[in-house]
């Protein structure tokens, strides 16, 4: 007679904040609930109850462990829609735009991951940095090399992270040692979705970098794929750089837009996230609305690479709205921090005239980014039954900032103050399925 194992249960204490609506939709002030001292229990990897530590502390099992993060806030791990792990190498490289910056670092550095020890030691970089930033959960970007995407998720798996990740796909318009063919690209997409698609927490994204570097007949071949396995993601690029744009225009000249390139072979949809999206035309914005794709804001990179302003009130408040996450774009993005990610946000919008709420800025990294891969049923917020990634921030993680947090008039404030000020020293622990990953010092 076999007995079922007794689940295992561990909580985290500290000031606990979830959302219960969308800030773009609501008053901010009104979405976050907080408990200043608040208790999320944990069984077996998944949220079992998220409230107040002295209503939950009694109905714990005896013995069971609690990280005490007392007065740190303690949140939903954040959510990282768009990044490329061979690029961690080439981050803060000096002065170029997209195209040049593409031939000039990128693809030098992705033509070394057809070994498989070099994919696995640029894994362990990516998910320590990840890590060390609260960063739980990624879409990225692989190689057009099948070991880079068994090097990212072979390591992923060990922590039992949430990844979405793909080999990319191109054909045409870079080095030959980045370069498949539209039948190699699917067989090989075929192969590793099969391989890795719902094995423990991995998801398989079918991943065309983008129009200029696939023919015709690999985006086809990316579109039939996504149809045999709907269930998938898909992830490429659109209107990052005005030259880019152009670019498209003269390699796709029957399409009606960048955006219509992937319209016409089957590419838009639930579960395809398009990275940066700054020049979008109204009809761009409305295809991408009905169809339910979403875009990934990657404001760091598209100042450091000089690319552009997002419109992040627009993406949520314009004709035509759109699931909308929030992205570090490493290597192009400067940087692995979901706060800097964040300052860079509010600081674009601003330059649009638009102030970026802290409400909405944490929503954007957290559910938001799980909206856009269409896993918000399982992270980006602390709910009973969801998986239990988590961040823990210390609100005085440097003496400016512990000076500045003297002065904070309520919660909004100290959350804001953390997203301007605040880096990696401000990550006291991070947890994926329920277990330490990261603990500062």
């Amino acid at each position: 007679m076999q007995h079922s194992a007794t689940p295992v249960v561990t909580a985290v204490r500290g000031h606990i904040l979830q959302f219960v609506g969308s800030p773009f939709c609501e008053d901010p002030m009104s979405v976050l609930r907080d408990y200043s001292d608040g208790l999320v229990v944990i069984r077996d990897g998944k949220i079992a109850e998220v409230g107040d530590y002295a209503s939950l502390r009694s109905e714990l099992p005896e013995g069971t462990q609690i990280d005490d993060h007392s007065g740190k806030f303690v949140m939903a791990g954040f959510v990282d829609c768009h990044v490329h792990f061979p690029q961690v190498e080439v981050i803060a490289s000096y002065g170029t735009q997209l195209i040049e910056w593409l031939n000039k670092y990128t693809f030098p550095a992705e033509s070394k991951f057809g070994d498989k020890e070099y994919a696995l030691k640029a894994a362990d970089v990516f998910l320590a940095e990840s890590f060390r930033n609260g960063i739980t959960s990624s879409s990225v970007y692989c190689t057009i090399h099948p070991e880079s995407v068994d090097a990212l998720f072979e390591r992923a798996e060990v922590v039992g992270a949430r990844m979405v990740a793909g080999k990319v796909m191109m054909d045409r318009n870079a080095p030959d040692t980045l370069r498949d063919t539209a039948q190699s690209s699917y067989d090989d997409s075929k192969a590793l979705l099969q391989k890795w698609h719902g094995r423990g927490r991995a998801i398989y994204a079918i991943t065309p970098r983008f129009a200029p570097t696939s023919t015709p007949e690999q985006l086809e071949a990316a579109g039939s794929l996504w149809r045999e396995f709907p269930e998938a993601r898909l992830q490429t690029h659109t209107s990052e750089n005005k030259k880019e744009i152009e670019w498209v225009r003269e390699l796709y000249p029957n399409s009606q837009d960048y955006v219509g390139v992937y319209e016409d072979f089957g590419l838009l949809g639930k579960g395809c996230v398009l990275g940066h999206g700054i020049y979008l035309s109204e009809r761009e914005k409305q295809v991408i609305s009905e169809s339910g794709t979403a875009v990934a804001h990657c404001p760091t990179s598209n100042t450091f690479i000089g690319s552009g302003l997002f419109d992040v009130d627009g993406s949520q408040r314009g004709a035509h709205p759109f699931r909308t996450g929030l992205a570090t774009d490493v290597g192009g993005g400067s940087s692995f921090s979901m706060l800097a990610t964040m300052r860079s946000a509010y600081e674009v919008a601003q330059l649009r005239g638009y102030s970026l709420h802290p409400a909405q800025a944490y929503y954007l990294a957290t559910v938001g980014s799980a909206q856009t891969l269409y896993l918000e049923d399982k992270i980006g917020n602390l709910q009973a039954g969801m998986e239990a990634d988590l961040v823990v921030i210390d609100p005085r993680s440097t003496p400016l900032i512990a000076h500045r947090m003297a002065y904070a008039n309520d919660l909004m404030e100290a959350l804001f103050i953390q997203m301007i000020l605040g880096d990696d020293r401000a990550i006291s622990a991070t947890y994926v399925a329920g277990n330490c990953v990261h603990q500062r010092g």
